[in-house]
């Protein structure tokens, strides 16, 4: 049945839009191919092949496995192409009623993935500021902490307030792209951790009283990218991590290791403050093993 869809299409391409056979050749490669993966897939399932059983986190999970057989971004970008055709073919045609590739149009395949740290490296990371009592320290923890607690960006982090911060409900106000504002839930650790940094830590640096920057520099002043930059380096080197860490590598590590836990990828893209979704997916780059749990929890036909 899924073969015949795909003739069916093939059979429109040469009709109406006059597409050569060369053309028509590699439409048929790369559709045969997903057929192919949507038929294992059904008979794991013990189910028939249907387009209209295809979701798009099944769609999701073919992209991940042409990377896990390492396609070309190139390729993979043309398969992604393809598929969108096809299934906007088989919308118009009725034979589906929801598009399986809706919200993948901006989906930039061949874009470097982010590169995350591990759990144990993120471990060691935030151990570092506790070897030391100063307020500079208390501060350097805090920072951490509420950066991998809450996948802020390291420019809303340092645009924070004291007041921005409720550490009694667990939650930070953060604003983002065009001063988009966007509440973000931290759990009692890292809520426990900036409240104690603000109660003992953060007086000893404000020589202004009236300064409102949550996180200040030794002069008083609000702390700088650049001056979280080198702080953050410091402690990687500290820390042993031979990968590179950058101010941007905590919200990449908080992003993939909440959908490793098994978050919602839109749970996860109004965390991060996504305005577009597509923008999220690139961090759906994990294993097999988790992303079939994750699947499989949430496919109606895997339960």
């Amino acid at each position: 049945m899924v073969r015949d869809d795909i003739k069916k299409f093939l059979a429109y391409l040469k009709a109406e839009k006059g597409l050569s056979d060369n053309t028509s050749f590699a439409y048929e490669n790369d559709l045969s191919q997903l057929a192919v993966f949507v038929e294992e897939e059904a008979a794991k399932e013990g189910v028939p092949a249907s387009w209209a059983a295809f979701s798009h986190q099944a769609m999701m999970k073919y992209l991940l496995n042409l990377q896990e057989k390492k396609y070309a971004a190139t390729t993979r970008a043309r398969k992604l192409a393809a598929a969108r055709s096809f299934f906007k073919f088989l919308t118009a045609e009725g034979i589906i009623k929801e598009d399986p590739t809706h919200n993948m149009e901006s989906l930039n395949i061949g874009r470097s993935l982010p590169k995350p740290i591990s759990i144990n490296q993120v471990k060691a990371l935030l151990e570092q500021p506790t070897k030391s009592n100063t307020p500079e320290a208390k501060r350097d923890e805090a920072m951490l902490q509420l950066l991998y607690a809450s996948g802020m960006r390291v420019s809303e982090l340092i645009s924070l307030n004291v007041d921005d911060v409720n550490t009694t409900e667990g939650d930070v106000r953060a604003f983002g792209k065009g001063h988009k504002e966007r509440i973000i839930p931290i759990h009692k650790q890292a809520a426990a951790i900036v409240e104690q940094y603000v109660r003992d830590a953060r007086p000893h640096l404000a020589h202004n009283k009236g300064e409102k920057a949550m996180f200040l520099n030794r002069r008083g002043e609000r702390l700088t990218r650049q001056g979280f930059w080198q702080i953050l380096k410091q402690y990687a080197k500290a820390a042993g991590l031979t990968v590179a860490v950058t101010p941007h590598t905590l919200r990449h590590s908080f992003a993939t290791h909440m959908l490793s836990g098994g978050a919602d990828l839109r749970a996860v893209q109004e965390l991060l403050g996504h305005a577009n979704i597509s923008t999220t997916q690139v961090y759906t780059h994990l294993t097999t093993e988790h992303v079939r749990r994750s699947y499989e929890k949430a496919h109606p036909r895997a339960k």
